[in-house]
């Protein structure tokens, strides 16, 4: 039985949170402050964490902050009232897996659980290409070092551009739906009216030159040879 530790202070919520994963068979602990959830997160042998933002003590940024520093690799799933791309991205980018806004369905965020629980099988699959390297033009994407380099100029990127990027340069000239790119990065059904896709899209510009990857109004983005 996966054992599922939530960090929420609001009680109403927690209890209602509490009461689905059990009755959907998990095992459920709940606690109401920040330093708790680290310390049960980093020692209590939990095999998920929802973790609210909002938490006292220490907020669920923080937490996670901690959390990912010490090397723990527990699934989060972050939730929180704020709907802001950035507060979504700065949890994404600060090593949560999944992350919620309020009000959510519990069918929603037990999808989410299973997902999140569910085994690596795609870890017996048959090896990508051997090469180290993709390139489309004058963009070559390192696939060990993960930076990328333009016109002879190498650029880092963080995971979630890593990931994006290799994305494109997998699909050349091919039109990605914001859709795709959400399930193919972020690794799971997010709120198709997020504008996180365009945020990233945003970075990549930068690093990657504006005119390499077009806005197909209307479908997506495409990655310009």
């Amino acid at each position: 039985m996966s054992r599922i530790l939530i960090a929420e202070d609001e009680s109403r919520i927690a209890s209602f949170i509490h009461k689905g994963l059990k009755n959907a068979g998990y095992s459920p602990v709940v606690v109401d402050d920040g330093f708790a959830a680290l310390q049960l997160a980093t020692h209590g042998e939990f095999d998920l964490m929802i973790l609210d933002v909002g938490l006292p003590e220490m907020d669920g940024f923080e937490v996670l902050r901690r959390l990912r520093g010490q090397g723990g690799t527990i699934p989060v799933i972050m939730l929180t009232a704020r709907s802001s791309a950035v507060d979504t991205i700065a949890g994404l980018e600060g090593g949560a897996d999944d992350y919620m806004g309020k009000p959510f369905s519990f069918e929603e965020l037990l999808a989410r659980v299973k997902l999140r629980l569910r085994p690596a099988t795609q870890a017996t699959a048959a090896p990508e290409e051997a090469t180290s390297r993709l390139q489309v033009g004058d963009v070559t994407l390192d696939l060990h070092s993960r930076e990328v380099s333009v016109d002879g100029e190498t650029h880092d990127l963080s995971a979630r551009e890593f990931t994006m990027l290799e994305t494109f340069l997998r699909n050349p000239r091919r039109v990605l739906s914001r859709e795709q790119l959400l399930s193919r990065v972020w690794g799971y059904d997010f709120d198709p009216n997020s504008n996180v896709v365009d945020v990233y899209v945003g970075y990549l510009r930068k690093k990657v030159g504006a005119a390499r990857i077009a806005t197909v109004r209307g479908m997506g983005y495409r990655l310009e040879a």
